[in-house]
């Protein structure tokens, strides 16, 4: 304990590692995070898809964040659920077998630009003895803030009904009656989520700020049926770190990557660095053919490369980020590291307390795990601390060349993804940049307090 405390308090004389020790502080931190607030299934079913899961989110937009330092404040978007209280929700029994539903969404929409996209998703719900019930009936109404009512659809709703407003063949026919007089606006731009959201008292199609009413009445024909439905103004931009092609919130990939990175970088640099600095004592104290074979095995392995052994791999057997992870240590055991640590344990075996144990009686293992090892253990620390974001890197290189885990999302998958999608050619620049600067920080802080750790454990380098 005593030369833990000493460590940290050489490492508080250092200002460039106590950075690095807050940075590797908050990405574990993040990580712990990542992992209790999105448990690992629901991170994958959220990166994966499904039914549903990422219809609420926008396409390629930016965070929400940019407001911030744009001068013109773009709309983010809105999403109203009746089962959740976003909408109100009045019923009425009008006989035995029917009812009329009304579900009343209000929002205060204070944004400069148009939404891109209005979408309306029903979800009415039948007795399941029904076999074939008969359809639920729906209207939609627009109020806008002025107090214009402008109705929307009539529609027979089947089950998971899905209400494209900005796709509507029949309401973009009739829009040119919804423009209000004195607006000057191009035939392009007469599609719904303009058209609805227009201010009647500036010639140049401008939104009216204000609060907005979207007025859905239902009416079910089924004893017990029910309709519930929910709302999205699908704005510009979205969330802290926004979407991709795919309307995945890059959010997931960003938070679950720290704890993905962290633990294939320490089990990569912990396994590889304690396994070659063991292989190294055991060949050094036995000699002979044990050690020649280890140098030999180094030899051969130094010469063959890691990174398109584990290209093959993935492109021919298995993509699974454990597989990666054992493969990584297995090609890394045998490295240069072994020729460092010989020549270290060639001195130590002569030192008088090798001698003395040799004396009395202590078995070769036990002069190899209490004696050799030990002593360069001050020496492994920087080292591992080192190799960590270099392990990083290389999971994070593997996912940019589609090598790596399909069903994690990481740094690595998200770039890759803005690559192969032209993100920067597009000016989605956020897409690349948030994931890039994860990483770089995350070399950053270990790298810092890596050098720091190796001036405290080397004297020869305190002056430098």
């Amino acid at each position: 304990m005593n030369r833990l405390k000493s460590t940290f308090q050489e490492i508080a004389r250092y200002p460039s590692a106590v950075l690095g020790m807050v940075i590797i502080l908050a990405l574990v931190a993040v990580a712990i995070y990542a992992v209790i607030a999105i448990p690992y299934n629901e991170a994958v079913r959220l990166w994966q898809g499904g039914e549903g899961v990422w219809e609420e989110y926008p396409r390629l937009s930016p965070p929400a964040w940019f407001n911030w330092f744009a001068s013109k404040k773009a709309p983010e978007t809105i999403v109203l659920k009746s089962e959740t209280g976003g909408g109100k929700k009045e019923a009425v029994d009008l006989s035995e077998t029917s009812r009329a539903i009304t579900i009343t969404f209000t929002f205060d929409y204070s944004y400069d630009d148009f939404p891109r996209e209005l979408i309306v998703f029903f979800r009415p719900r039948y007795p399941t003895s029904t076999e074939s019930p008969r359809q639920t009936f729906a209207s939609l109404t627009w109020i806008t803030p002025d107090g214009r009512e402008i109705r929307l659809a009539k529609i027979n709703l089947r089950p998971k009904e899905v209400y494209h407003i900005s796709q509507d063949s029949e309401l973009v026919r009739r829009l040119e009656k919804f423009v209000p007089p004195g607006v000057a606006i191009r035939p392009q731009d007469l599609v719904p989520e303009k058209v609805l959201f227009l201010d009647p008292g500036q010639e140049k199609p401008t939104p009216l700020k204000g609060t907005y009413t979207l007025i859905l009445r239902g009416t079910t024909f089924e004893a017990g049926a029910d309709l519930d439905a929910t709302f999205v103004s699908y704005g510009q931009l979205y969330g802290l770190a926004g979407t991709d092609h795919y309307r995945r919130d890059l959010m997931i990939a960003l938070l679950w990557g720290a704890p993905i990175a962290l633990s294939f970088g320490l089990l990569a640099a912990f396994g590889t660095t304690v396994t070659t600095m063991i292989i190294a004592a055991i060949g050094t104290w036995f000699g002979g053919i044990v050690d020649g074979i280890i140098q030999r095995i180094t030899e051969v392995n130094m010469v063959i490369p890691l990174l398109p052994i584990l290209i093959m791999v993935g492109t021919f057997y298995q993509r699974s980020i454990w597989v990666m992870l054992g493969l990584v240590i297995l090609l890394s055991i045998f490295g240069s590291g072994i020729k460092t640590y010989r020549a270290i344990f060639l001195q130590i075996k002569e030192s008088p307390y090798i001698e003395a144990a040799r004396a009395y009686g202590a078995s070769n293992w036990r002069i190899v795990f209490l004696y050799l090892v030990p002593r360069i253990i001050p020496m492994l620390i920087p080292q591992l601390v080192v190799l960590i974001p270099a392990y990083v890197f290389l999971e994070a290189s593997l996912a940019y060349l589609g090598l790596g885990d399909p069903t994690l999302p990481t740094w690595g998958k998200v770039i890759n993804d803005a690559n192969a999608n032209g993100a920067l050619n597009n000016g989605q620049y956020y897409w690349v940049i948030e994931p890039a600067i994860l990483l770089m920080v995350t070399g950053l802080g270990f790298a810092l307090v890596g050098f720091a750790l190796d001036r405290i454990f080397n004297p020869k380098l305190r002056g430098v």
